[in-house]
């Protein structure tokens, strides 16, 4: 191309993409990324579509599909998507629902009251970022389908046979060219959706089959979803490792202000606040409104009771918001019509009027279950006195590792050895287990870039302890020296403030074995309880060394795995010679850099949450004080477990 050619900006350097190739060129803009969460994203924009048949009153079972070849099959008993000619277009109604942008019977009142999914882009976005999409609807006593490849229609709508049922089905094969990074779908991860959506629109029967995979009966994997009783059953299934303090769940279900409002709740003997908030299906993680209106008619209700019984009469502190929901687990669904959404992620619901609707919803709902539970009662307004203490005591905790924080240079720790690197973007930061393996990294690592923080056994378990035992321990506080950061507000004790972040990749560096595994448990459990922000913006990562070094004469071979392993040794052949790392401090300096702390040949796993409501089960579960479900996990995940996805 000519120079000329290059700086010439005109009218013809303008290109007008259409829906569907605006999509294939922006993919990001529309499910969020390419990488695995992406990929899932396209499964519950279809699953979406049948969900909101199921809110119109259409549908009560949906069924999914992970096909042998990794494509999936969503199908469902609704009416099926309408065949017909669309006026407009000039083709079925079915062709433009799957190939244009932006349309649906979402956009019509009179078909469906409220709708799910994110983005409103639907099943047309998926079919655009398939290699190939087969729609096939149960409609009118007929069977109709359509396949299409990348987007463009192979063929007209035709009928392909009669029927009696009703209802749509999609199979859909994600496209290489988009999906760099893997088209391999994780069974787990779109279990514990469909397991939410059941839990969230209660009477509703979802399957998922995995047909890539047979259990010792010969069937392939298979679960099904169902809850009668809703958001009650969610509770119990979150809390399931916890302990409760009251004798039942407190729930509501109604309709204010006309908003559809579902609220379920339960205190328990942990220290920690976990309020989980969905709007139309979706997890509201940065909350919005409706978690406003929440805490605020839990707190208003609350005080108003302890006021009134004089249960307060000898507490000589002040309590705050904060005090009446330590120990609470509860779960706000909100059904918006038009739902507005703020934030970064577009996951905080903005509608005002939503906050009074909940807030009243709360209130009667508290109030009628603290009359008639008086016992349950003074034990919760025991719980938030004793909160408030340990809030009062956490805040002079807090306050000793502020003023450690923001200290100079002199006041970081004396054993992490720093960077010369200024710049937090170039900076990273290794939280070593023990102080011989700390010395290893040091030795071995690159002091242009790279800190160390040799961590001394086993952090404090955070899931099991107040506020201010967290803040008066040792290594955590190290922890929050090295790293710059300041902690706790007067309005928020736990607000993080991350403006001066030393370092933007935090790498959990432990041995390879069941104590170190623990260790970077807990150090994860320490991150997603007090600094999960941290979490959310991609600053933590796991690093994975080496469990084998195979070697025959000058030849020698790391494995990070026993299949690995086996590979080498049988590539080696006979007279190979396998070294077993125990522990990071096995290796010397040199090996501990070219395998785990390169970063051109090693491997770090960013740290994820790609959903809030079952992290906060797991870590509960792994960290809490019930033995049998952590051991059922151990057992069932002891190969495959991967806690920081």
């Amino acid at each position: 191309m000519s120079e000329e050619k290059k700086h010439n900006y005109s009218a013809d350097s303008i290109q007008a993409l259409e829906g569907m190739e605006h999509v294939r060129m922006r993919p990001s803009m529309y499910i969020g990324d390419v990488g695995v969460r992406g990929l899932h994203h396209l499964v519950y924009e279809v699953v979406d579509n049948s969900i909101d048949e199921a809110l119109a009153g259409h549908c009560d079972e949906i069924s999914v599909f992970i096909n042998e070849d990794n494509s999936i099959t969503v199908r469902d008993n609704g009416r099926g998507i309408p065949v017909g000619l669309h006026k407009k277009e000039g083709v079925s109604a079915l062709e433009v629902v799957m190939t244009k942008i932006g349309a649906g019977g979402k956009f019509d009142k009179d078909s469906y009251k409220v709708s799910g999914g994110l983005h409103g882009v639907g099943v047309s976005c998926v079919n655009a970022l398939s290699d190939h999409l087969k729609a096939t609807v149960y409609r009118d006593g007929k069977i109709w389908q359509q396949e299409y490849e990348r987007g463009k229609t192979m063929y007209p709508v035709k009928t392909v046979g009669d029927t009696d049922t009703n209802g749509t089905e999609v199979t859909f094969k994600p496209d290489t060219t988009i999906f760099l990074q893997t088209v391999e779908y994780n069974y787990d991860t779109l279990a514990t959706r469909m397991r939410e959506l059941a839990y969230l629109n209660k009477g509703i029967t979802v399957t998922l089959t995995d047909k890539r995979n047979k259990d010792d009966e010969g069937n392939f994997i298979s679960e099904t979803f169902h809850s009668t009783e809703g958001l009650s059953e969610f509770v119990k299934y979150l809390d399931a490792t916890r302990e409760q303090l009251t004798a039942g769940v407190i729930a509501m279900e109604g309709e204010k202000n006309g908003i559809p409002v579902e609220v379920a709740m339960v205190y328990n003997t942990s220290y920690s606040e976990n309020l989980h908030s969905y709007v139309n299906n979706i997890n509201t993680h940065e909350g919005g409104t409706h978690l406003s209106g929440f805490r605020r008619g839990l707190t208003h209700t609350l005080k108003k009771y302890a006021d009134e019984s004089g249960l307060l009469k000898n507490v000589k502190f002040e309590i705050s918001g904060d005090d009446f929901r330590e120990g609470l687990t509860a779960i706000v669904s909100v059904k918006v019509a038009e739902p507005q959404f703020e934030g970064q992620t577009k996951t905080k619901l903005g509608n005002r009027e939503v906050t009074s609707a909940v807030s009243q919803a709360v209130a009667e709902m508290l109030t009628d279950y603290l009359e008639e539970n008086p016992n349950d009662a003074k034990t919760i307004v025991q719980k938030v006195i004793l909160a408030a203490q340990a809030r009062h005591a956490a805040r002079k905790a807090r306050e000793m590792v502020q003023r450690k924080t923001v200290m100079s240079i002199g006041g970081l720790p004396g054993k992490l050895s720093d960077c010369s690197e200024t710049d937090p973007a170039e900076c990273e930061i290794f939280l070593v287990e023990g102080d011989s393996a700390g010395g290893t990294a040091k030795q071995g690592r690159d002091r242009n870039f790279q800190a160390i923080l040799p961590l001394r056994g086993k952090i404090l378990n955070v899931e099991k302890a107040m506020q201010h035992k967290v803040f008066e321990n040792e290594e955590i506080k190290n922890m929050f020296t090295a790293l710059g950061i300041s902690i706790g507000t007067e309005e928020d004790p736990r607000a993080l403030n991350l403006s001066k972040l030393r370092y933007h990749k935090v790498v959990i560096m432990c041995d390879a074995d069941v104590d170190g595994s623990h260790i970077a448990t807990l150090i994860l459990t320490f991150f997603f309880r007090y600094m999960r922000e941290m979490v959310e913006q991609g600053y933590i990562y796991i690093a994975t060394p080496p469990l084998y070094l195979v070697k025959k004469g000058q030849k020698r071979e790391y494995a990070w795995d026993d299949n690995q392993r086996d590979v080498i040794v049988q590539k080696f052949g006979n007279g190979a010679n396998i070294q077993r790392y125990k522990g990071l401090g096995e290796m010397n300096a040199e090996q501990l850099w070219d395998t785990t702390m390169n970063p051109e040949f090693r491997t770090l796993r960013q740290v994820t949450i790609d959903n809030l409501t079952e992290a906060d089960r797991v870590f509960s579960m792994l960290m809490g004080d019930e033995v049998p479900p952590r051991r059922d996990f151990i057992e069932k995940n002891a190969k495959y477990a991967n806690i920081d996805a």
